[in-house]
């Protein structure tokens, strides 16, 4: 895509903090990070979000998620790690291209990745095992 700021970045038009590239994604570090090296996994093939995301790559996408976490987590000393990927705006994407992030994580840190749980109700239950076919 001509306009996208993330495509530009995971093919190299715009420099950035390059933690790991190959053929398919680039990982980059997030420069508006919510801890310490906060990264961005981004294809180099535009897709608006995870639906749109050819097979291959969100197969793909998975395993460099793992690869990149395991190098924060070893070259950070975290505790742990949030693997964050949103698909439109109301579940809060503001870029419109694929992208994972990755947010490692220390007991204490406060980043704040969470939500207050719910209560799945026999009717809501219900509703969505009649609905919903995956």
């Amino acid at each position: 895509m001509d306009n996208c700021i993330f495509c530009k970045i995971a093919n190299g038009e715009i420099p950035s903090a390059t933690l790991y590239e190959d053929d398919d994604f680039r990982v980059i570090l997030d420069l508006g990070p919510a801890t310490k090296g906060h990264a961005l996994l981004l294809p180099k093939t535009h897709a608006a979000n995870l639906y749109e995301l050819p097979d291959d790559l969100a197969e793909k996408a998975i395993l460099v998620a793992k690869k990149a976490a395991a190098g924060l987590r070893d070259g950070l000393g975290s505790d742990g790690l949030n693997l964050v990927q949103n698909n439109g705006e109301a579940a809060g994407q503001t870029v419109f291209h694929f992208h994972m992030h990755l947010i490692p994580r220390w007991k204490g840190d406060h980043a704040g990745v969470g939500w207050k749980p719910g209560t799945l109700t026999d009717e809501t239950r219900d509703e969505i095992l009649r609905k919903v076919h995956i």
